[in-house]
């Protein structure tokens, strides 16, 4: 475990709003209350959605595993959708298909985008594209593929993408399917599986690898890798203030797990699978010091699945401000976790939702949203 992973930034006296010119809340003095908070649906209707995101615009983009993104605007959806890769995918396994959006940071003046599906044939692909003239439309015709990576299994595809503040693509691997990863992918430095990978995608074309990757002078490793040993990571986040990094892992039978690495942090993090499952062995091989272990946990007494989330920085509910929430996609129970005033990591359950959640979401206004897999999409909203 790193040095750094229980280092405490200063704390603010009091919780607000963030804005550019204030200090970011990194530390609290209690829980927040659910009392203040309620959930509102904001759009139904979808097919197994598992994703909201933004373009640093008033939209709101939603991905449904079948393969359409949707766009929300004006307090309505648009009737088009604004992608449809149905026709490329696969969906034979409960954990395939459409399963990652993410828009470049310079979104707005290269209109480029990326997904992450199971292809025909149930390999990964990371996909460029490029928006239309018309900004709700995608451009079907520019897709690039810029990584294929074979899966063994239909399960435990990863799928998610984000753009971490370096303004590099961050894709989340699972182990490549079964269970307890029989291949042994998630410590294996040559494979792509099992990692969270780091990618340049700033040139035209294709991708390149960062210079400053952990393992990009180690022929051992493939140069891509970012962090290893992970699951499933479903989802990963960055905290949009402090640039501190949230990878919530999947477990097998037994803990569900949630990760802190902060912003600081130069890459190569184990996160221990299959040696380990959360904080308890697994594959009964000897753990190896500086494992990455989890900042909380819990057990298949309380859910099935863990779902990530983010630390919410938006306006609307500062009682909220500077908190990690994530969910159980079985028991749809949300919790709510941050470090207390002496450092050390908290997390309650906040919010009995009764649906299975997915995936969560921001706005552009880092204004939280709660996606429901069986067709809905709701937002955090003060409570009365």
């Amino acid at each position: 475990m790193r040095k750094l992973w229980f280092m405490v930034v200063v704390a603010l006296a009091g919780v607000s709003a963030v804005s550019a010119q204030d200090t970011p809340v990194t530390t609290r003095a209690a829980a927040p209350d659910p009392a203040q908070v309620r959930l509102v649906q904001v759009a139904g209707g979808f097919q197994r959605p598992l994703l909201v995101t933004h373009a640093g615009d008033e939209r709101l983009f939603i991905v449904e595993q079948y393969g359409r993104i949707h766009i929300y605007a004006g307090g309505a959806l648009l009737p088009a959708p604004f992608l449809d890769v149905s026709a490329l995918i696969s969906t034979r396994g409960n954990e395939q298909g459409l399963l990652g959006l993410a828009f470049h940071p310079d979104y707005a003046d290269n209109g480029q985008f990326f997904i992450n599906y199971t292809d025909r044939q149930g390999a990964t692909a990371v996909v460029r594209y490029r928006v239309s003239a018309d900004p709700n439309v995608a451009d079907a015709a520019s897709a690039e593929i810029i990584l294929s990576i074979p899966q063994p299994y239909a399960n435990h595809n990863g799928g998610h993408l984000a753009f971490g503040p370096d303004g590099y693509l961050y894709v989340g691997m699972g182990d490549g399917g079964s269970g307890g990863d029989p291949q042994g992918y998630g410590q294996n430095p040559a494979a792509l599986l099992g990692k969270l990978l780091r990618l340049d995608v700033n040139g035209e074309t294709g991708y390149t690898v960062p210079d400053d990757n952990p393992f990009v002078n180690n022929t051992a490793y493939a140069p891509e890798i970012w962090a290893l040993g992970l699951r499933n990571p479903w989802r990963f986040s960055f905290d949009r203030a402090t640039g501190d990094l949230y990878v919530a892992d999947v477990g097998q039978n037994a803990i569900e797990e949630v990760n802190f690495v902060p912003a600081d942090s130069p890459g190569g993090e184990n996160y221990g699978w299959n040696i380990l499952e959360g904080t308890g062995r697994f594959s009964g091989e000897p753990v190896p010091e500086g494992l990455l272990m989890p900042f909380y946990e819990y057990t298949h007494r309380d859910g099935c699945s863990v779902t990530g989330g983010y630390v919410y920085r938006g306006a609307a509910l500062p009682d909220l401000q500077g908190v990690y929430l994530f969910a159980d996609y079985c028991s749809g129970v949300v919790w709510a976790s941050y470090r207390d005033e002496a450092g050390n990591w908290q997390a309650s359950r906040f919010l009995e939702t009764g649906t299975t959640v997915s995936s969560f979401g921001e706005d552009a206004a880092g204004e939280l949203y709660l996606v429901s897999h069986s067709g809905t999409v709701l937002r955090f909203e003060p409570a009365g």
